[in-house]
């Protein structure tokens, strides 16, 4: 047995925000009350990888003030190691929720000028040391859509990361409330996202990024397929990609994953989704699991069955993470939803 073999530990970096959700469904405009949760996308992927038992790594800027204690505190409750990040700045990052239905979209009102992570500056984190003891690199299309800053800081992980061989997951991310600091995204994404070997993306962050478009005609896996070959071109170490699709069937959801890994193509069932408690974060939680079947050699169908098992979990649970466990994802993956009581 080789016992040389490092643990797996992976670090991500992104902004910690605190949500204010509009409580008992209400909409903006009625609020008398706010519940309020930690996330950010980053931060998501680190505590559902926790509860499954890899080392996990957060780094970001934060304030020095109670607020961001708070943040750190729910991190650290799920085992997510927060003694990496740097301090600086006068305030937290803040987004603003309102809970859609069967009948209107939820909305989100971003509150990031200006925050810590929005003016870290260049080399505040010394990201050789912060990344020597790490086995793999994952970031988010949100940092370098808060501020020209945040790009550059994601950029200098980023290519030490490359240098250091370590393998590096992007998930594409776009959000269309953020890039107001006057670039497009097609003018900074490219770059970035080049040194990357796994990647979670949506057809329309593909589009928006490169300028790759497929016919909306064609089935899913024919454009997923398409995609990725055109994206090959573009991003030189792709190895996998997975991306998750959602649809509608009446008030019900139907969601499945896509995975190219390796040259071989994987995808599974639909889902049928009859409830949804918050979808918030159900991508960070697709990520988490793709990267702990990854880190784990899973075969390429037990990868996307995780991702995917991870992703509907989340939506029947308040909140930005995923509060769930290695045998209930394995007793989803193995019987579907239940509505039986566990006794």
């Amino acid at each position: 047995m080789n016992t040389n073999i490092p643990q797996t530990r992976i670090a991500t970096f992104g902004e910690l925000l605190l949500r204010m959700n509009v409580a008992n469904g209400n909409r903006f405009t009625q609020a008398d009350e706010i519940k309020i949760h930690v996330g950010g996308a980053e931060a998501n992927v680190c505590v559902l990888l926790s509860q499954l038992g890899i080392q996990t790594d957060y780094i970001t800027r934060l304030p020095e003030n109670d607020l961001a204690q708070l943040a750190l505190n729910e991190l650290q409750k799920y085992k997510v190691n927060t003694s990496k990040c740097v301090y600086g700045g006068e305030r937290l990052g803040l987004y603003f929720v309102e809970s859609g239905n069967q009948i209107r979209q939820s909305q989100v009102i971003y509150d990031r000028s200006n925050s810590s992570f929005a003016t870290i500056q260049k080399d505040q984190i010394n990201w050789n040391k912060v990344l020597e003891d790490v086995t793999h690199f994952h970031w988010s299309g949100i940092s370098p859509g808060v501020s020209n800053e945040a790009g550059f800081a994601c950029k200098e992980a980023i290519l030490t990361a490359h240098k250091k061989g370590l393998p590096i997951s992007s998930d594409f991310n776009y959000r269309s409330k953020l890039w107001q600091y006057g670039k497009h995204p097609s003018e900074i994404m490219p770059d970035l996202l080049q040194y990357s070997t796994i990647n979670v993306a949506d057809l329309d962050a593909i589009e928006i990024y490169f300028g790759i478009k497929t016919d909306s005609k064609e089935s899913d896996e024919n454009r997923f397929q398409k995609t990725f070959e055109l994206l090959k071109a573009r991003m030189p170490f792709l190895k996998t990609l997975a991306m998750s699709f959602r649809k509608s069937d009446g008030p019900a959801h139907l969601y499945k994953g896509l995975l190219l890994h390796e040259g071989n193509f994987y995808q599974t069932p639909e889902h049928k989704i009859h409830v949804v408690t918050d979808q918030i974060g159900s991508g960070d939680a697709f990520n988490a699991g793709l990267l702990y079947g990854l880190s784990n050699k899973l075969s390429g169908q037990e990868c996307i069955e995780w991702a995917t098992a991870c992703g509907v979990i989340k939506q029947s649970i308040h909140g930005d993470f995923a509060i769930s466990n290695l045998n209930e994802i394995s007793h989803f993956i193995k019987n579907g939803s239940s509505n039986r009581i566990n006794r």
